[in-house]
């Protein structure tokens, strides 16, 4: 079994730091602010034959209350299935009683536990780590300095030595991790609450308060035999009230989860209605590509004359995304949430479909029958033929004469006839349009010719020019 590695100690010991130097990444955030990270967050580390797991948590303090209670209680879920402990506390400093706190935790759980005297560069190693001796730990201090690496490696070879090599030829492939789910809004409107939701259990930290997630959390997991990746986002305010650099970050951070996710449930808030940042928000999951499910959380307990409201404001301002299946649900209670999972297969395999040529053709020469593209400057618009030219989200790559001067309508049109034919839900569909001569047309083949000569023309009397 791969060994689980738990980071914990107070707020600002440098515990993401040492998790994105031990998972050679920048999953984490890492700022110069206290109580940054406030989920359990897992990464995959490798240091030669010996693969481990980490575990980057949330800082424990010892008189939490209000979110800082969820968060350490994040923590201890941590400690409790992680094989090893790694201690962090700060050099620079000192001991406090946050640190002996931690340290009579875990002497009551008895885990496996390393005492990381982190923040060591530039001072006395032995008179930096004299204070953590009376904690009683049972090994001695290790001092590192993650930021820098020192002595991270000779760390984690010791706290890995009791296991067993892994070579990576003889582990077994990795298997697809299946559908990644993206769950998006603004802040406050349920997202961690619809996250712990749909896994069943308190998997993230929940309060009332915005601005409460402020990573990207992937969280793996599987229903009925098959594979999903969760994420749980930061939400997204205007950008005039984004003041602190940390929710700059957890910004970036969801924005890129957006990109990467395979489909996305946006989260409005039924009790406030909809607003301009919810637009901004689907405009960018739109011009993304990915695959959408709506769901209006915070159903429950709304008066009838509210719902009307929610449901006639719907599909007036979000007519453009009609395309993506809608939900009324309550994430607090559960109401609607298992409807999310058929939308969200469907639309994946809606995005991710692959058509063959002759069907695409079809579908395109039987919708020019019913209704041709118009005459420009006397000419009739000309599509030839269609095929496949991408996945999530699908393209659709027309091939004809005059295409650019088709009008949006008649775009429209065409993306209406193949999604119903096609039967595609959830996903957008794109279309290019590409023009070209026929080679067997004669006089297009002579207007060409015609076209090359004065191009040709053109450059002999610059050159002509350029010479006196």
């Amino acid at each position: 079994m791969t060994p689980v590695i738990a980071l914990v100690g107070r707020p600002n010991v440098g515990k993401s730091t040492l998790f994105n130097r031990l998972t050679r990444s920048r999953d984490a955030l890492v700022a110069d602010f206290p109580g940054l990270t406030r989920d359990r967050k897992y990464g995959n580390g490798r240091l030669g034959d010996k693969p481990f797991t980490v575990i980057d948590t949330g800082g424990i303090s010892g008189d939490e209350e209000g979110i800082d209670a969820a968060m350490a209680e994040q923590s201890l879920a941590a400690i409790d299935e992680a094989d090893i402990v790694l201690f962090l506390v700060d050099a620079r400093a000192g001991l406090n009683v946050a640190d002996e706190a931690i340290a009579n935790h875990l002497r009551v759980n008895q885990k496996k536990t390393w005492l990381v005297v982190n923040k060591t560069d530039g001072l006395e190693e032995h008179s930096a780590m004299a204070d953590f001796w009376q904690l009683g730990l049972g090994g001695d201090p290790w001092p590192i300095a993650a930021a820098h690496g020192r002595n991270v490696s000779r760390l984690i070879e010791e706290v890995l030595a009791p296991f067993p090599d892994q070579p990576e030829e003889d582990e077994v492939p990795a298997r697809d991790d299946g559908i990644r789910i993206g769950v998006i809004g603004r802040p406050n409107v349920g997202k961690s609450t619809l996250v712990n939701r749909l896994l069943g259990e308190e998997r993230v930290v929940v309060f009332d308060e915005a601005g409460t997630t402020r990573d990207a959390i992937e969280i793996p997991f599987e229903r009925r035999g098959r594979p999903y990746v969760l994420v749980d986002t930061a939400g997204i305010r205007r950008r005039k009230n984004v003041r602190e650099i940390a929710e700059k970050f957890s910004i970036i951070k969801t924005l890129e989860a957006i990109k990467e996710c395979h489909v996305a449930i946006m989260v409005l808030d039924a009790r406030s209605g909809l607003v301009e940042q919810d637009l901004h928000l689907l405009d960018y999951v739109l011009s993304s590509g990915r695959a959408l499910v709506l769901a209006v959380n915070k159903w429950d307990g709304l008066e009838s004359e509210q719902k009307e409201k929610m449901r006639a404001e719907v599909k007036r301002r979000l007519g453009f995304a009609d395309y993506a299946d809608l939900h009324f649900i309550s994430a607090l209670h559960g109401t609607g949430v298992g409807d999310l999972y058929p939308s969200i297969e469907r639309a994946f395999a809606s995005s991710t479909t692959r058509w063959s040529t002759n069907r695409l053709t079809t579908i395109l020469q039987d919708a020019v029958s019913e209704h041709q593209p118009p005459l420009v400057r006397g000419r009739r618009i000309k599509l030839r033929m269609a095929h496949q030219g991408g996945a999530n989200p699908p393209i659709i790559v027309v091939h004809g004469n005059q295409t650019e001067s088709l009008p949006e309508a008649y775009k429209r049109y065409l993306t209406n006839t193949f999604r119903k034919v096609l039967k595609v839900r959830g996903t957008p569909i794109r279309f290019e349009f590409r023009s070209g001569h026929n080679p067997y047309d004669a006089d297009a083949g002579a207007s060409d010719r015609v076209k090359a000569k004065k191009r040709e023309l053109g450059r002999t009397k610059e050159a002509r020019k350029n010479r006196r």
